[in-house]
């Protein structure tokens, strides 16, 4: 999401960084050329002249022209105003009623209303603590009840039993009157949807709103569809009271322009976005961390939130105490591999550090990607228990079977070998030299507040280890990937990127 907007502003504002002293012709050139990157990523026209028009307005004071780093201040502004835009803060779930908390789903057919019941149901269940009931109100589409049903076992929540020849009306009665008998904290209806705004689609919804009384009612629209998302807002505010908007598909949306328009048209708060098919796929929506990742700036708050909820503590000090012991062999790396695929893969980590934006097509091109983690993945498996825990073994038969059994080269068997030994004596010098405070803080030092750990908004354990290990590519000026150690970069790449 936002990529090819990032990539464009990214070009801007380091144009305006170079220039040095800023006039307010510069500023206009440059807000021009924002005005034309924001109109391509489908941001709507209301939207762009009023971003534009409050950037300007900051931009061409006399504190910023006259400043010693005016291109600064003005990525700094356009950063403010973008998070004004998406809605100053993140809006929470209203769950803290007297149960059950009822949790009403509208939009339109296709626009991954079911899926994002499922995934709620799990949020809800995991991160909130709440016991959930699914209700599947949609009598039309087939097998839509049997989805749900589905989801709700895989999130390991209830769900309301089917019965035919009923209507949604009276499903909703049933799910109402089965949640309070059965103590379910929340309970969501997942309505039906339609292929179209037409007036029978709008009446079922605005009696089941009435005999419900939600506290959330969500609108679920599909963020691929740019400005028809935002009139879907738009339609449905109308008729029903719209709490709150969840975006799906964000993940398959490289402009995001839906996000931007979102808020500002309908006055409705994005208080989640779709970002993969899976289960857990739904992140809630923080304005200001969107901004960053709009503006390359990179989120790594949501990045170590995340490595809370997927790295147990016991398991990071265990590999801590290994790695400083210079105990890193292959099984250790293939734990490193779950703990990167758990945090949404390279890609995902390396979507949320800062000034890795520009980066992204370099990567690819230099096949820094998934696929490397899943080729060196099988690398490992095709390795004995023995090979594993003592690479000193593979003499270059057992290199060219294992090549063979994981559809690899003996080349990438080696690459790979070399790229273990170089972590494993990386790591016994980092815990001789007094290193292992920032190795606790990069394994395990994520719980606690985040926020704390996070001067200039970067921790400061990624800022000592970039120290000890080299540059990483997460800066403006990063020409190469060095030999961190993390599953997918090589210890010497056998190309620069430029």
């Amino acid at each position: 999401m936002f990529e090819n907007l990032t990539n464009k502003l990214g070009n801007v504002f380091n144009a305006l960084k170079k220039r040095g002293a800023l006039s307010e012709k510069d500023v206009d050139e440059a807000l021009q050329d924002v005005r034309i990157a924001l109109l391509e990523a489908d941001v709507s026209l209301e939207v762009v002249k009023d971003f534009v028009v409050k950037v300007r307005e900051r931009a061409v004071g006399q504190e910023v022209l006259k400043s010693v780093t005016p291109g600064q201040q003005v990525v700094k502004i356009v950063n403010d105003v973008l998070i004004d835009a998406l809605g100053t803060a993140n809006s929470p779930l209203e769950i803290n009623h007297s149960p059950p908390v009822v949790m009403l789903l509208v939009g339109l057919q296709g626009s991954g209303k079911t899926t994002t019941a499922g995934k709620l149901a799990l949020h809800l269940k995991n991160k909130e603590k709440k016991k959930v009931m699914l209700a599947s109100l949609d009598i039309y589409r087939p097998a839509a009840r049997e989805q749900l049903r589905l989801l709700g076992e895989q999130a390991e929540v209830l769900v309301l039993p089917d019965s035919e020849g009923e209507s949604p009306e009276s499903i909703t009665k049933r799910a109402l009157a089965s949640s309070k008998v059965q103590g379910v904290d929340v309970l969501i209806l997942d309505t039906a949807g339609r292929t179209t705004l037409d007036n029978i689609m709008m009446t079922e919804a605005k009696n089941i709103f009435k005999l419900s009384n939600p506290s959330e009612t969500l609108l679920v629209a599909d963020s691929m569809t740019g400005q028809d998302a935002v009139n879907t807002a738009k339609a449905f505010s109308e008729i029903v009271n719209i709490t709150g908007v969840i975006l799906s598909r964000t993940d398959g949306d490289a402009r995001g322009g839906a996000a931007l328009s979102m808020r500002a048209i309908t006055g409705k708060p994005i208080k989640f976005i779709g970002v993969s098919e899976k289960l857990d796929g739904l992140e809630t929506f923080h304005p200001e961390r969107a901004a960053g990742r709009i503006l390359d700036m990179g989120d790594v708050v949501s990045l170590v939130e995340k490595a809370q909820e997927t790295i147990a503590e016991e398991e990071a000090e265990e590999m801590m105490k290994r790695l400083s012991q210079g105990s890193f062999d292959m099984n250790d790396m293939l734990k490193q591999i779950g703990q990167l695929k758990k945090l949404g893969g390279l890609s995902g980590v390396m979507s949320m550090l800062p000034g890795i934006g520009k980066l992204q097509k370099q990567m690819e091109a230099h096949n820094f990607d998934d696929k490397v983690i899943a080729k060196q993945e099988a690398i490992i498996y095709s390795m004995t228990k023995k090979e594993r825990s003592n690479v000193g073994l593979l003499n270059a038969s057992r290199r060219k079977r294992i090549a063979s059994g994981s559809g690899s080269s003996v080349h990438e068997v080696n690459r790979l070998v070399k790229q273990q030994q170089d972590m494993a004596r990386m790591m016994k010098k980092v815990g001789k030299v007094g290193g292992m405070g920032a190795l606790k803080n990069m394994f395990s030092g994520l719980g606690g507040n985040s926020e704390s750990n996070m001067p200039n908004g970067m921790p400061g354990s990624i800022e000592e280890m970039q120290k000890m290990m080299g540059k990483l590519p997460m800066g403006g000026g990063a020409n190469k990937f060095s030999g961190m150690g993390l599953p997918g970069f090589s210890g010497k790449p056998s190309k620069r990127i430029k």
